[in-house]
């Protein structure tokens, strides 16, 4: 009786209610019905062939002992922009009775998914026939965003959460210097993060109930060559936790891998073998001792303002003879904010903070922010904390002050498609921080510079 009794109280402290925390999880099938353009590459010249693997939105509710709760929805998507995110979070806001700051879109920036409608929307010039299909998929994605956060929520139950951290050698800085300029490439000795946050959700009888996996690096894998829909990596890795653990759901954060690229890539079983890698480092975390994660949940979004560059109506006019179609795409939409007399010269920028009592705060970062944001944030606020890019509006590329500088893709050429004016002003690292400031201090986490 007394070994009995001592391996409840043993188990006690694991499984009822501990740390007053419920959770729920929920997914929804986002999968193109049939062929559609796919985004992240200019390069394609059709439309998908085929799935070689599902999509998925996935929620994850969290209720502490107070009644405050969060709910992060991932997607096995390119981006979602504000066009989708904000009426969605308006929606769950008024049925729901949740704030702006208490819902977290992210979004993988698997290649290998569709178009989306106000996503990189310069990259082609489709026909009215290759448009209906892309415009549909993002009337019905926002439905099912709305469904998936509503589903976790109603699954609320008691569990347990904790955190820890493994790391995934994959990801390697992209942005190769050589005497014509930055490219797209390799370079091993360019700054990066292999870090690869977990957070594990068990039930009160200790049942694995979800895993969140985090990780700073482009889900580009595979190349423009790809016409199968897949979530790369990310969607192999997912799928590789969840058959490890029958019934509990993986979940995929992307970090700031703006300028971070797999290595190697360019081929299938490639893909697989770095969805493995992060599918083993979870694995490691899982059966390591991880920290207890306890409420109560504090938050805090904000949308601050972005400036671009200096540009004229001069700049765009002679963009208008360029070889490159997406330029003079750019261009003309450019113009007519010329002749509406609406030039754009700022851009709104979403910033949002949740913070757990005890355990990880998560800060999350709109548009594909390098990698410098990552670091230098883990300097100047005390961890653990979780640094997701591509959240809530993926509007362009984020690059630090020092890309802005070395000039490249990230921080010029990719505004082309997303139809922006041109790069961001020298102040857009400084802006940024001075934001995170703001909320990081409304959840209560001071800087330790």
């Amino acid at each position: 009786m007394r070994v009995l009794l001592a391996i409840a109280l043993a188990v006690v402290p694991l499984a009822a209610a501990p740390r007053g925390l419920r959770a729920g999880v929920a997914r929804v099938d986002i999968t193109p019905d049939g062929p559609i353009w796919m985004s992240g590459y200019g390069a394609r010249t059709h439309a998908s062939t085929g799935i070689l693997q599902r999509l998925w939105a996935k929620a994850l509710a969290i209720e502490d002992a107070k009644g405050g709760r969060v709910v992060i929805v991932t997607t096995d998507l390119i981006g979602l922009p504000r066009i989708i995110s904000d009426p969605v979070a308006a929606r769950l806001s008024q049925e729901k009775g949740l704030e702006r700051s208490r819902i977290l879109f992210n979004s993988s920036h698997t290649h290998t998914g569709p178009l989306i409608a106000g996503n990189l929307f310069t990259l082609f010039e489709l026909s009215q026939a290759d448009r209906a299909p892309v415009d549909q998929y993002a009337r019905q994605l926002a439905d099912k965003l709305v469904q998936v956060a509503e589903a976790a929520l109603g699954d609320l139950q008691p569990v347990s959460i904790d955190y820890g951290a493994g790391e995934a050698g994959f990801a390697m800085n992209r942005r190769q210097f050589t005497p014509k300029g930055v490219i797209i490439g390799v370079n091993p000795q360019g700054p990066t993060d292999h870090s690869a946050p977990v957070m594990r959700v068990r039930t009160a009888d200790g049942k694995l109930k979800a895993v969140l996996v985090a990780y700073a690096c482009h889900n580009t894998t595979l190349t423009a060559e790809f016409y199968q829909i897949s979530g790369d990596y990310a969607g192999f890795a997912q799928a590789a936790i969840e058959k490890q653990h029958p019934g509990a759901t993986a979940l995929f954060v992307m970090l700031c891998g703006g300028d971070q690229n797999p290595e190697p890539r360019s081929a299938l079983a490639l893909a697989e073998q770095h969805g493995a890698a992060l599918a083993k480092a979870v694995e490691g975390v899982l059966s390591s001792s991880m920290a207890p994660v306890a409420g109560p949940l504090r938050t805090a979004f904000e949308n601050t303002e972005l400036a671009f560059a200096p540009h004229t109506r001069e700049d765009f006019e002679k963009q208008l003879s360029s070889k490159i179609p997406a330029e003079v795409r750019r261009a003309k939409l450019m113009l007519k904010t010329y002749d509406d007399r609406q030039a754009i010269r700022t851009t709104p920028y979403p910033v949002q903070a949740i913070r757990f009592n005890q355990g990880p705060t998560i800060l999350a970062l709109g548009g594909e922010v390098v990698v410098d944001y990552q670091l230098r944030a883990k300097r100047e606020y005390p961890g653990p904390l979780i640094v997701a890019g591509y959240s809530n509006d993926v509007l362009s590329y984020i690059p630090s002050r020092r890309v802005l500088k070395e000039g490249g893709y990230e921080a010029v050429d990719s505004m082309i498609y997303y139809g922006k004016p041109g790069p961001y002003a020298d102040d857009v690292e400084d802006r940024i921080f001075a934001s995170i400031g703001r909320v990081m201090k409304r959840v209560g986490v001071k800087g330790v510079r």
